[in-house]
């Protein structure tokens, strides 16, 4: 059983934070890559945040700067930790893993994110 759960979304005003989390199972955690997607209403599923199997980070344009992708293998999670939220990073966020030799990626069902005053 592969299982990837978020959980930390909500309501919050711009300006403000969130930490998203993504509890892993049923899959060396450790051996994969970890993506952070959003989609927005009416627009397609974008990639904001990634680590890679070693830790190594990368992040969009629209987020750098603001965002930050982390990952305790210990415990089987990825974060995404949203500094200085706008109203357009209103969305859906999906976690996703893809094995470090790639292939097939597994995903979360999403957490929404709302930010509005």
């Amino acid at each position: 059983q592969v299982q990837l759960v978020e959980s930390g979304g909500g309501l919050v005003q711009p300006g403000g934070s969130l930490r998203l989390s993504c509890a892993a199972s049923g899959f060396t955690f450790s051996e994969y890559a970890m993506n952070w997607y959003r989609q927005a209403p009416g627009k397609e599923r974008e990639l904001v945040a990634s680590i890679s199997a070693d830790g190594r980070n990368n992040y969009s344009y629209s987020v750098k700067g603001r965002f930050a992708i982390s990952r305790d293998n210990a415990k089987n999670t990825v974060y995404l930790q949203m500094n200085s939220l706008k109203p357009e990073d209103t969305a859906v966020y999906y976690c996703s893993g893809r094995h470090r030799r790639g292939g097939y990626a597994y995903w979360g069902q999403g957490t929404q994110v709302t930010v509005s005053s």
